[in-house]
């Protein structure tokens, strides 16, 4: 029983191995890493279905409430969430889909792949296997990050399919453009998570530790902005934190795309990816 598993074992990191080296290991990777992402991208594009179905049913008839609601409710728990306009169908789902599923558990979905490219095969010794073929450990990251393209391009095509016909089916309708902004802006903050997890990753080596992490940091980012938000003195401390670049309520509300906070997001992810890089080449294996 032993030497079956043991040799179970060895075949597969022998077909890993040979899958990682095959087509001249320039793009193997990628093609390997992209198929792991298909799963979990349909996955997440089901949960936000259901939760959207949700959302969109009580929508008619807590709009003619919404007014009261936001009388009732002091001004600082608006703030805290980002909730504006919460009468009208762009507002409530801002707040209620894209301000809780898309910032902080698609962002934490990102850190958390982010934080596995890594540190899981360095602790399963795949990759020592990867390593012993043709390809150099900048590669080996470039390839890894890139397989981001399957997540980022099946939850924003499938998920502002959904949100469009969603409130299509309710008598409600979005600005398509808007609609189309809230998704390409929101690109450069997921990358930025998933940058968080890849510097952790390389540098922890243990993915259960560098996951913790990444998703405890991304969160407590998002908090420290929100927080830091509610008080002018000390708004400059949530500077530091992604999601003070990506407003999903004045794309969808006030239709205000922030190009240059995107811009902002995309070089601190080229210096996360960057300093991924150099932590890899330099550790030991």
């Amino acid at each position: 029983m032993t030497a079956d598993a043991g040799s179970d074992t060895a075949t597969t990191a022998a077909s890993d191995s040979s899958a990682t080296g095959s087509a001249g290991s320039a793009t193997a990777i990628l093609r390997i890493e992209s198929g792991k992402r298909v799963r979990g991208s349909v996955v997440l594009v089901v949960v936000f279905a259901l939760l959207a179905a949700l959302y969109f049913t009580m929508f008619p008839g807590l709009s003619e409430e919404m007014e009261a609601l936001e009388e009732a409710f002091p001004a600082f728990f608006f703030d805290l969430f980002g909730i504006e306009a919460l009468h009208t169908i762009e507002g409530f789902i801002a707040a209620e889909i894209y301000s809780f599923f898309w910032v902080i558990l698609v962002g934490i979905y990102f850190a958390y792949i982010g934080a596995g490219l890594i540190a899981t095969d360095i602790d399963d010794r795949k990759m020592d296997l990867t390593l012993s073929s043709p390809v150099s450990r900048e590669s080996v990251v470039l390839q890894k990050i890139a397989a981001l393209w399957v997540p980022l391009v099946v939850l924003n095509v499938a998920v502002p399919a959904i949100v469009y016909v969603g409130a299509l089916v309710i008598g409600e309708s979005f600005d398509p453009v808007a609609l189309a902004m809230v998704h390409l802006l929101s690109i450069p903050y997921l990358l930025v998570c998933a940058g968080i997890g890849l510097v952790l990753s390389v540098a922890l080596g243990r993915p259960r530790t560098a996951r913790a992490t990444a998703i405890t940091l991304v969160f407590v980012l998002w908090l420290v902005d929100a927080v830091s938000g509610l008080d002018t003195d000390l708004e400059w401390v949530g500077t530091a934190a992604p999601s003070r670049y990506y407003d999903e309520t004045a794309i969808l509300v006030r239709e205000e795309y922030a190009f240059a906070d995107a811009g902002v997001l995309l070089a601190a992810f080229l210096v996360l990816l960057a300093v991924a890089i150099a932590i890899f080449v330099r550790r030991d294996i």
